[in-house]
């Protein structure tokens, strides 16, 4: 069983080099293998976390990203789109890297997510070191914004957006706690079919509770679960959330016969997610996002938009209205 402790820092050696220094450190990654890396890395190819480049300002330390980065991470489209910054090679998608595309590339490592073991195993018979993530809370989140920080030498701007989350994060634990526990509401989070839901594992279960709603899901002790209709009728959700990148949306359910009798579609509070990465800074606005529409007359002072370009400029050093043309819904 994977440990919930990782991305642990075993061992950090600095050595002298030339005019000025590097250091190596040991991390458990989330398959609990141990990567020896040499620090700042170099020559990075970024799989997973595409928001984390602008984030942190680690363009000259990338070499490549997933197809990802530029199909749907609307914050690097508006740096690359824009010729902010320039396009970076991609290497294929999380789930699908290109072993052949990877090589060429000649990384110092490869950060990508645990989910394709054998691409792992594979690359590492040829000589590339590759971390492998998984956040499954918020905690586990910070440590991998960390890890990056410490791998690019960016431990001073990872706390920076910590922080910067936190302070969101705090906006909504403070005014959500005041509800009683009777009052919370019943949230349901749907992944990429209408009876895929998230269960207990996982930031997104964090996200639920820290907004003050009751995962109706958490029975089901795992991070995403199929379930029946009959069954999400029985729980009975009062807000309805779908994952953003899901190929349907809310008028779906709203027409779905089946879904006529839950109280989230009485009362038409189903809402489609944006598009945005739970494992980067935007988490926070996400959050936000659902504690509005879930408790809105507690978040009515709050203009959305405004709050999270600030945030945007903060940690991305770009305006929210930019990177919003290039959402994909």
């Amino acid at each position: 069983m994977v440990s919930r402790i990782v991305y642990k820092i075993l061992i950090g050696i600095f050595i002298w080099i030339g005019v000025g220094f590097t250091s190596t450190f040991t991390v458990i990654d989330k398959l609990e293998r141990k990567i020896t890396v040499e620090v700042p890395v170099k020559r990075a190819i970024i799989a997973i976390t595409p928001e984390l480049i602008p984030a942190l300002d680690i363009w000259n330390q990338v070499v490549g990203v997933s197809d990802w980065a530029e199909k749907t991470c609307s914050v690097y489209k508006a740096f690359v789109f824009n010729k902010l910054k320039a396009k970076k090679p991609t290497v294929g998608t999380g789930t699908n890297l290109n072993v052949e595309a990877i090589l060429k590339l000649n990384p110092d490592i490869v950060i990508t997510w645990s989910y394709n073991t054998e691409v792992i195993r594979f690359l590492e018979e040829r000589g590339v070191k590759v971390i492998a993530i998984w956040p499954e809370s918020i905690s586990e989140l910070y440590e991998v914004i960390r890890l990056h920080g410490k791998l690019f030498g960016k431990e001073k701007r990872a706390e920076e957006l910590i922080k910067e989350m936190e302070n969101l994060f705090n906006l909504i634990r403070l005014r959500v706690a005041k509800i009683p526990y009777e009052k919370r509401k019943k949230v349901l989070h749907l992944g990429g079919k209408p009876t895929t839901v998230s269960g207990k594992l996982g930031v997104t279960h964090d996200v639920i509770e820290l907004i003050g709603g009751i995962n109706v899901g958490a029975e089901i002790n795992e991070r995403n679960a199929e379930v029946s209709i009959e069954r999400i009728i029985k729980w009975n959700p009062e807000v309805i959330f779908i994952w953003g990148g899901a190929g349907y949306d809310e008028n779906q359910l709203y027409n779905n016969s089946q879904w006529k009798f839950i109280k989230a579609v009485r009362n038409q509070q189903i809402y489609k997610l944006p598009r945005w990465s739970t494992w980067s800074p935007r988490l926070a606005p996400i959050a936000l996002y659902m504690a509005i529409k879930v408790y809105p007359q507690i978040f009515q002072d709050i203009n959305f938009e405004e709050k999270i370009d600030n945030f945007y400029k903060k940690n991305f050093g770009v305006s929210y209205y930019v990177v919003k043309k290039y959402e994909r819904y």
